[in-house]
């Protein structure tokens, strides 16, 4: 068995890795070759009112080689950083996070790797994002206009490049500016773009194609006024539900004529009201202490299928054999994975194990370890 930490995930694992595992792992699902569920949250309230503790964890696995499950452990809570309300994590201290990845073997049962998920998880995400862009965004994108400049951001602009290297300019903006301009200088060196740091938010959809909204923020905070038609839109983060923000008529959603949704969790064998199409489902000790709670956008579940009569699904991509979602170039797209994130960690983290095997990567420990001679 191995232990596989971010800094080898970071060295083996490539943009265009991703992208096709996940392209294969989403076409198994359409051919019910593999099955996921959506994640599953437990919430309880800590010693400080400010804070609740979240467990999280989503699991899958395919009939050709893995399962495996991402689980994490986490205090979250809320503040505000020049006027923007965001979503803070930790586990035992601020600056340190707890999520990793067991991945086992389906033809014989055996736990193979324990995984990282710091670097996978910002690869998986952005891999989606791509996968929006090459198959919603317009084909003469050229420009894209960007809010955040931490990890996300990274493996976004990862993604848009791998799938649309025509590229030439990146405006990006987010509150730190120092940060910005930390991005802007890698990304200027890597992909060799021309990258404008902006002063304002609103400065970064003025002639782009591409709105990417990359923040852990707690709140909506893409302006719908200023999504022009034709833009594709990505949203990622503690504010990513769109129906919020904007005025009333005139949210996101609203804006919205074209929504790609990469995939939907099947129902349980024999229980298909238990089919949901939520993003997440949370459980929660609630006790009559739990209304002091000071943390006001910590939901109890992830938004599910959104209302967008245009809806396109991976499964139309597959089935149809479709180059793109689009039916005119004036369309405002949106794209998300759906709730299919199982789907992601046994095909990402597989083709971790398989190049930290080939390179002689990992440390191993003995598989006796989790193995035991009393019936469970």
């Amino acid at each position: 068995m191995l232990l596989i930490n971010n800094e080898i995930v970071d060295k083996v694992l490539t943009m265009g890795d991703t992208i096709d595992v996940l392209e294969d792992a989403y076409t198994q699902h359409v051919k019910s070759e593999s099955v996921c569920r959506p994640r599953i949250d437990v919430h309880i309230p800590t010693e400080d009112p400010k804070k609740v503790y979240r467990w999280g964890s989503m699991e899958g696995g395919s009939m050709h080689n893995y399962f495996a499950i991402r689980i994490k452990s986490d205090i979250l809570y809320e503040t505000e950083y020049q006027g923007a309300i965001t979503q803070e994590k930790y586990c035992r201290e601020p600056g340190t996070f707890c999520g990793f990845i067991i991945l086992m073997n389906v033809n014989n049962g055996e736990p193979l790797a324990i995984i990282n998920d710091g670097e996978l998880q910002h690869m998986r995400v952005g891999a989606d994002g791509g996968l929006g862009v090459k198959y919603a965004a317009r084909n003469d994108c050229h420009t894209v206009g960007m809010l955040g400049s931490g990890g996300m951001s990274r493996s976004h602009i990862a993604a848009y490049m791998h799938v649309r290297p025509e590229i030439k300019r990146l405006q990006v903006f987010s509150p730190t500016r120092t940060n910005c301009e930390a991005y802007a200088d890698e990304v200027r060196d890597k992909y060799k773009l021309e990258v404008v740091v902006c002063d304002k938010p609103e400065q970064v959809y003025k002639d782009a194609d591409i709105i990417a909204a990359l923040t852990d923020s707690a709140v909506p905070v893409i302006d719908p006024q200023l999504i022009k038609p034709g833009d594709h839109v990505i949203n990622i983060g503690g504010g990513g539900y769109i129906g919020g923000g904007g005025t009333p008529g005139n949210t996101l959603l609203d804006r919205i004529n074209l929504y790609l949704r990469l995939g939907d969790a099947t129902a349980p064998w024999g229980r298909p009201e238990f089919g949901v199409s939520d993003e997440f489902l949370t459980y929660a000790a609630e006790p009559e202490s739990m209304h002091k709670l000071e943390h006001k956008h910590i939901g109890k579940k992830g938004h599910g299928r959104l209302p967008v009569e245009n809806t396109v699904t991976f499964e139309d991509i597959v089935t149809k054999g479709l180059s793109s979602a689009r039916t005119s170039d004036d369309q405002i797209s949106y794209s998300e994975r759906g709730n299919i994130q199982g789907q992601q960690f046994w095909s990402v983290a597989g083709k971790v194990y398989e190049k930290a095997i080939e390179q002689g990567l990992g440390q191993e420990i003995p598989t006796d370890w989790f193995l035991q001679n009393i019936r469970n």
